[in-house]
């Protein structure tokens, strides 16, 4: 080809081996020639690299070709490139055979071909992936064959994605000669029924030669005894829920002839059960709820199965129980029996119960527990304290089982009582039951002991200790949360009475102004009306359990001498608004210092003076005689 100076740059159409040279004058004197330069003609046609057998998953051990293919190629003398991890010494032909594959062959492989000056372009890359040697996964739909009937075996490899897999099935583990259809009923590649009882395991072949994966694991086949031994699954106790900590027995029982048997549990419990026909879990857990059931097999014929029992389902519960303690009543008549009720979720589940008199220990601002008189262990759930006089707390607990399991102790419940004696006191100031918000008020504790402490306990059921105790008194700036039930606890243990504080929401509307402590019958009293503004009001309609005392109004109302009937509910009403209503006991007196002039003393002294004069009587008839 002929060019000149302007054209030191050429195109060519074709590939070839191309050189130059230069010339110039004339005549022309050339220079050497250049260098060869290779100019190589890349083809339209794009190769395409499969994989035979065509498993994208080879495993450990396979062999498989890849394989460059030209499309309209055929028939050229085509020379081939290969790109791949492993290459080191890449082939020249079209296939490459890899022999008892390894991990290490793993990864993507493309190629391209020549002649003479063409080339193709890469083809698009395929990734092969090599894995371990699978092992094969044989299930059973029933482990034991019916009467009559047949069990489902299914053998699989996994990935599911892996294809081309044809399968072999064993019987008993010395065996090494695959199923026949003599042997069992072959439904579809992977799945057979078989009626004999046995060992039974498969593996997975493919490829020529046949690469085979590990054997599965074995599944022991066995046959069904009659329907009267089918075992049952029971509970001991049988209780319907279990707490954290209990012991409990689950056993498989089996009735019928003198078979001996060995045991197989099912559960989807976290815990493996034993093969004995029991299994004892001591201090049970969550991890142990779940459905439990059992069958034999016989020990002089490990084939021979009984069929599985009933699913028996156990619950365990993390959440210990915590019994609820009643107290009926929860204010004292002086001596009046008190009656305590401990109620515990599933009360018909084997529950004996515990009482205990709660005893005041400042020390760790709560209390201490003493067991009751003949209060352990009893089965019912009710216990009767007889001549109860003071303010108390008791509290109760349950337990069950062998070893004994115990709940929680509930929460203390308090009997009170708002007669005052001498070992403990509480006052109040200002000395009345009502009060309105933001008022001060003090609970003064008073007796020979030297540590006090105020409880209070809510209307919405809230124990607790008075934050503001300074010495023996507890300061109060009143809310609507105060309104409560308060008593004095020494650090000796004593009780005093109790007194019920109410305070007054409404700003605007009276309070009732009556005592805080029992009225002594034979006593008089005062009851008046207040409002926060005004201290002594006139025009006061007053109530007696709901009922209008008098139907004119007035400043106050005036009891000279209280007896058992005026006991109960007082409110009064000012200009039409109604103050709460407030508790007024009487303090029924049994014999006083007046009692020589009682009816029944008088008839006592009469009695004792006429019995005299018959005496003096006799005796003088005796004497003139």
């Amino acid at each position: 080809m002929r060019g000149n100076e302007a054209n030191r740059v050429i195109s060519v159409p074709q590939g070839g081996l191309y050189h130059c040279r230069g010339g110039r004058g004339d005549p022309v004197y050339y220079t050497e020639d250049s260098s060869d330069v290779t100019v190589r003609e890349t083809l339209p046609s794009k190769p395409t690299v499969t994989l035979q057998p065509f498993w994208t998953q080879i495993y450990s051990g396979e062999t498989v070709t890849v394989r460059c293919e030209i499309q309209g190629g055929e028939g050229a003398q085509w020379t081939y490139e290969w790109r791949a991890a492993k290459l080191n010494t890449p082939p020249t032909s079209n296939e490459y055979r890899i022999i008892r594959a390894t991990e290490s062959d793993s990864g993507g492989y493309s190629c391209r071909g020549k002649r003479d000056y063409f080339f193709s372009e890469w083809s698009d890359i395929i990734t092969l992936t090599v894995s371990y040697k699978p092992k094969a996964k044989l299930r059973a739909d029933n482990t034991a064959v019916p009467v009559g009937g047949s069990v489902t075996l299914t053998c699989s490899v996994n990935p599911s994605s892996s294809s081309g897999w044809k399968y072999y099935w064993y019987r008993d583990e010395k065996s090494s000669e695959a199923l026949t259809t003599q042997d069992a009923v072959f439904q579809s590649n992977g799945q057979i029924s078989v009626s004999k009882e046995g060992l039974y395991r498969c593996r997975g072949g493919r490829g020529n030669p046949v690469y085979y994966t590990e054997d599965s694991q074995s599944v022991r086949i066995g046959k069904t005894v009659t329907a009267s031994n089918r075992p049952v699954v029971t509970l001991y106790p049988n209780w319907s829920e279990i707490y954290r900590g209990e012991t409990i027995t689950v056993r498989c029982e089996i009735h019928g002839g003198d078979t001996e048997w060995d045991y197989e549990w099912e559960t989807n419990s976290m815990i493996k059960a034993p093969n004995q026909n029991e299994y004892r879990i001591r201090s049970a857990s969550s991890s142990n709820s779940g459905n439990y059931r059992c069958k034999g097999r016989m020990k002089r014929s490990q084939h021979e199965t009984t069929e599985w029992s009933d699913s028996v389902t156990l619950t365990v519960s993390d959440n210990e129980p915590r019994p609820v303690l009643t107290v009926s009543p929860s204010w004292l008549s002086p001596g009046a029996s008190v009656t305590l009720n401990c109620e515990v979720e599933h009360p018909s589940a084997g529950w004996s119960f515990y009482w205990y008199k709660a005893v005041p220990d400042l020390s760790e601002k709560s209390s201490s527990y003493e067991l009751l008189p003949d209060g352990s262990g009893t089965a019912q759930d009710s216990y009767i304290i007889h001549g109860q006089t003071h303010t108390a707390g008791y509290v109760c607990r349950a337990g069950r089982g062998d070893p004994e399991y115990h709940t929680d102790h509930s929460q203390p419940k308090f009997v009170w009582s708002a007669d005052v004696h001498s070992a403990a006191s509480l006052t109040v100031s200002p000395d009345r039951v009502q009060h309105f918000t933001s008022d001060s008020v003090s609970l003064t504790c008073e007796g020979n002991f030297t540590e006090w402490r105020v409880r209070k306990f809510s209307e919405d059921g809230r124990l607790s200790v008075c934050r503001r105790m300074t010495g023996s008194t507890c300061d109060i700036n009143t809310s609507k949360s105060d309104t409560a039930v308060y008593w004095c606890e020494s650090g000796s243990g004593e009780f005093s009475s109790a007194v019920n504080i109410t305070v007054q929401n409404d700003g605007n509307g009276p309070i009732l102004v009556s005592p805080v402590h029992p009225v002594t019958e034979g006593a008089s009293v005062s009851l008046s009306c207040s409002l926060r503004t005004q201290k002594i009001l006139s025009n006061v309609f007053f109530y007696h359990n709901d009922k209008l005392i008098q139907n004119d109004p007035r400043g106050e109302l005036k009891i000279s001498a209280v007896s058992e009937s005026d006991e109960g509910f007082y409110k009064c009403q000012y200009s039409g608004r109604e103050s709460a209503q407030s508790w007024m006991s009487v303090k029924v007196t049994v014999s006083g210092a007046d009692s020589s002039s009682s009816p029944v003393w008088l008839i006592v002294r009469l009695v004792c003076g006429v019995s005299l004069i018959i005496i003096l009587l006799l005796l003088l008839y005796r004497c003139t005689t």
